[in-house]
């Protein structure tokens, strides 16, 4: 079955490998790029210069500089590795292009209640963007999904770990287009 990407979806660089875990709004592309380039340009060198250092002091088995930044650089490498790959797949989506706004999608700003009356507000973002702390939640989190789609005034069940409950959408919005 061949999946396709939504209209809004745009791809830089090739066509998208991964599925809605790929997707990444343009702020959150700029940030990871801005961290690629700062550990390229900037915290990868200084441990190289200090690994060069502590191995020309002799032996290296006991020598905790070149020790540490050995380890210091493969963690730097991997991560490297990891923004590499995660910008390479990803699909950017600007919320503010919805053209959709009575619906939940990606991007959205939405406000709930739920059956204890509680209310709360969440932006729904990529997996690489999501702070729970700042009311972003990741696109395939349980909240995410069980809102998709939904309108204002629809009732959905969320489904978490804790069990079952319904949850009323009171409000959505989107970034206004610049």
């Amino acid at each position: 079955m061949l999946k396709t990407r939504p209209q809004s979806a745009t791809k830089q660089d090739g066509p998208a490998k991964g599925g809605l875990s790929c997707y990444i709004t343009p702020g959150g592309i700029a940030a990871m790029r801005d961290e690629l380039n700062a550990l390229l340009r900037d915290e990868r060198p200084k441990i190289v210069e200090i690994v060069s250092w502590a191995a020309g002091n002799g032996d290296r088995s006991e020598n905790g500089d070149y020790q540490y930044g050995k380890r210091r650089l493969r963690e730097i490498d991997r991560r490297i590795w990891f923004l590499t790959k995660r910008i390479d797949n990803a699909v950017i989506v600007d919320p503010a292009a919805q053209p959709q706004r009575d619906r939940v999608f990606f991007g959205a700003t939405v406000t709930y209640v739920t059956e204890r009356d509680a209310e709360r507000t969440v932006t729904i973002l990529g997996v690489d963007e999501a702070d729970m702390a700042a009311g972003q939640v990741s696109l395939i989190s349980p909240v995410a999904r069980a809102l998709m789609r939904a309108g204002v005034g629809d009732e959905v069940r969320l489904v978490t770990p804790r069990g079952e409950e319904m949850i009323e959408v009171l409000a959505i919005s989107y970034p206004s287009a610049s």
